[in-house]
């Protein structure tokens, strides 16, 4: 059986949507693996406040045939790869709102057990690169999900002092103050590489449960 793996995400301007697809291409590069791309809704007071925004409006366009995330793409999923935006060194507030929705799931612990990894866009490389990551892993650990970072060891490129995104946490980029950068090569990598480490992880783990059922 294949190993299911779930990239779920929100982007308002198009940065988390450009690094979403490249831990797909990361998670799609492990042999035996099927991959769903989904986002979270948009919060219809939002969409109505940003909508005369032509790069709010641009991305939004671009991400139209996304299909939206459910509760049951979190059951069907393996391990599952979460994407947002910073808000204040935490998680968006669409991120929030669909996880604050998994009380069921919760309850019956259907996440419990499965590789969840975190990648993340901020304005400045001071504007929640690391703290985002953090503060998202708290209620996937309440989920009873197991974290996957992006360890210096496979990602040496992040050994540096230049001002780009990702840490041993998750990956990241830099949207710049004003939103106009776009995800570099090396941010790019990174992600690619949580796509293929949480695929790895997700099927090791089938494989254990498999094994001792």
């Amino acid at each position: 059986m294949p190993t299911n793996i779930l990239v779920v995400y929100y982007s308002s301007y198009g940065h988390i949507y450009k690094m979403a697809q490249a831990v797909v291409e990361g998670a799609k590069s492990v042999a035996d693996t099927d991959v769903r791309l989904r986002r979270v809704q948009e919060l219809e007071q939002v969409k109505a406040g940003m909508s005369k925004q032509p790069a709010y409006v641009a991305a939004q366009e671009a991400q139209k045939d996304v299909p939206i995330a459910t509760h049951d793409d979190l059951r069907w999923a393996d391990g599952i790869c979460w994407g947002t935006p910073t808000r204040y060194g935490n998680m968006c507030a669409q991120m929030k709102q669909f996880i604050d929705s998994t009380g069921q799931l919760w309850q019956k612990g259907e996440l419990e057990d499965k590789p969840a990894g975190i990648f993340i866009s901020t304005g400045t490389i001071h504007g929640g690169q690391e703290t985002t990551v953090l503060t998202t892993a708290v209620p996937l650990i309440h989920l009873g999900m197991i974290i996957v970072g992006t360890p210096y060891g496979q990602n040496p490129h992040i050994l540096v002092t230049d001002g780009i995104g990702g840490s041993p946490y998750g990956p990241g980029t830099l949207a710049g103050p004003d939103g106009s950068r776009q995800p570099v090569d090396s941010e790019l990598l990174t992600a690619r590489n949580l796509g293929s480490r949480v695929a790895k992880v997700a099927s090791r783990l089938k494989d254990l449960r498999a094994k001792t059922a």
